[in-house]
């Protein structure tokens, strides 16, 4: 019965020759594993079909490639059921293996603190730009497409929040932080002459073709100051920074609502939960 499903894959579906190997290695362990039950795909109940996910995550199997044997395991008894080759799907009330969802690599306060000294040891405008940059990720857990997308306009006049725009359109106040505000305080002193040109109205521009410092430069600086820091780059993004900022605030006895409402996520507090488990 395995020939002719992959025959099907080939045909029908334009299975590349990789995909049809991994089809058949998948079924393949499969149809052994119904083979030792003395059963063939054409009888397999689905007690079978759980017994050998059981079998593949005994066997140290990590759930998304058990949940990738499941994938080719349905489609076979897919296959089987509409050409009348059995009466019914074994698969179809079976639940895919439950994967774990990868948390944050948090940053503990240490590890932010190195990250920002590192930026104050870069010379010129450029570090002066870098320590705004980061002193706001971390100040406000913006996300970085928020933070690149700021307009001199955000900033309020005393310095003190930013009206951020954040998914859907939706507006939002964010406080801004002392350290914060010093070091913006510190990079308006120098942006006018930071970027060349007529004017512009980015809080941080810059010489790349939208006018403002790109999502890309900023993922790029942080992995340089984490190096500069002694942190794995690997560990360092502007995503881990934003929630650096909601879990410090947490552990310092912030109220969860203020810190859902600064994130403009509404999901997050499933997040930082698990994260602090």
């Amino acid at each position: 019965m395995l020939e002719p499903f992959l025959e099907m894959m080939a045909a029908e579906r334009g299975a590349s020759p990789h995909t049809l190997d991994a089809y058949r290695r998948d079924l393949g362990a499969y149809l052994g594993f119904l083979a030792a039950r003395g059963r063939g795909a054409g009888d397999a109940t689905p007690e079978d079909v759980r017994a050998h996910l059981a079998d593949l995550a005994a066997r140290g199997m990590a759930a998304s490639t058990a949940a990738r044997h499941l994938s080719a395991i349905r489609q076979l008894h897919r296959f089987l059921f509409l050409e009348g080759r059995r009466p019914d799907d074994p698969t179809s009330r079976i639940d895919s293996p439950r994967q774990s969802r990868r948390l944050p690599r948090l940053l503990t306060e240490e590890e932010v603190t190195a990250l920002i000294e590192a930026a104050r040891r870069r010379p010129g405008a450029d570090g002066v730009r870098l320590v705004a940059l980061l002193e706001l990720l971390y100040a406000t857990g913006l996300r970085v497409t928020e933070l690149i997308s700021l307009s001199l306009a955000a900033l309020a006049a005393d310095r003190t929040h930013l009206t951020v725009r954040g998914k859907g359109g939706k507006e939002r106040m964010v406080p801004i932080g002392t350290k914060a505000r010093e070091a913006l305080a510190a990079w308006l002193t120098v942006r006018p002459g930071f970027a060349p040109g007529p004017p512009t109205r980015w809080l941080f521009p810059s010489r790349a073709q939208s006018g403002h410092v790109t999502r890309q430069r900023v993922g790029q600086l942080l992995k340089e100051l984490a190096v500069d820091a002694g942190i794995p780059p690997a560990r360092i993004s502007p995503h881990v920074l934003r929630h650096a900022f909601a879990s410090h605030l947490l552990a310092h006895g912030a109220d969860l609502r203020a810190v859902q409402t600064m994130l403009g996520h509404a999901d997050i507090a499933t997040k930082i939960g698990r994260a602090h488990v």
